[in-house]
């Protein structure tokens, strides 16, 4: 058997290899959960400026047909007004 000496020194010798896997393990997910957050953070990111397309599309649409309806409007009145010049 070993002097009590040198197995103390192997037990802290393997402790610290663990305690240095734990850190490393620990960094790992640390790392990992902020890579998350970052992909999360641009996901968000990326709908918004999706919602905002949508809207922004929406509204040039609704201003399109705003837009058409005025001018047939004035087409119609330009053919009415033509139309009792010519009576």
């Amino acid at each position: 058997m070993l002097p009590v000496y040198i197995q103390l020194e192997n037990v802290k010798g393997e402790l610290l290899k663990l305690t240095k896997k734990e850190t490393m393990a620990h960094r790992s997910l640390d790392r990992r959960a902020e890579g998350t957050k970052q992909n999360n953070s641009r996901l968000s990111v990326m709908v918004q400026r999706g919602q905002d397309r949508k809207a922004e599309e929406t509204e040039e649409k609704i201003n399109s047909r705003l837009s058409d309806m005025a001018q047939r409007g004035h087409e119609r009145r330009a053919e009415e007004t033509e139309g009792q010049r010519n009576s």
